[in-house]
């Protein structure tokens, strides 16, 4: 089962530590961690996505409720959010698999946003499934280089405009 956590904490140094130590000293398993101010400069979220059983979900928002530094905690399921992941992959190309490469990216809704003589920067805005396959896609090139933001979410919009 895979949570994604919205935590709004106060933005200043040491919060992230305290927060990657209670899932560290607990075993509790981080699959992806994104940290961003928000609109207010103060106040940053993290979005943490783990895995676990019901009792460990549980226990990860109880705990995350219990710091001090933390302002708001939001669960959401897979279903009821809408989650992005960006992705950067530099590859190696040819004249004999430029083609191939560019049709990938078409078909994955991936754009290449820099090029050189035999270097191509491509770069993904999905889901972390379609970021996870577009590189599965690129195992047969030279894949030089992997950047991921790690999952970014908000919960769906309802038709009360909440």
């Amino acid at each position: 089962m895979k949570r994604i956590y919205s935590v709004l904490v106060e933005n200043r140094s040491g919060v992230l530590c305290k927060v990657a130590g209670l899932f560290s000293r607990r075993c509790f398993n981080i699959d992806s961690l994104a940290v961003g101010e928000t609109d207010d400069r103060a106040v940053s979220c993290m979005t943490i996505v783990s895995s676990g059983d019901e009792r460990t979900m549980e226990q990860i928002e109880k705990q995350l409720n219990k710091k001090l530094d933390v302002i708001k905690v939001k669960t959401f399921e897979e279903n009821v959010s809408i989650s992005r992941e960006l992705m950067l992959v530099k590859v190696k190309y040819n004249k004999n698999n430029r083609r191939d490469i560019m049709e990938i990216c078409a078909a994955m809704k991936a754009d290449i946003v820099d090029m050189s003589k035999n270097l191509m920067i491509i770069q993904i805005c999905d889901l972390p499934e379609r970021t996870r396959l577009l590189i599965d896609m690129l195992q047969g090139i030279s894949i030089v280089e992997v950047a991921r933001t790690g999952t970014l979410a908000l919960a769906k919009c309802m038709e009360s405009g909440e």
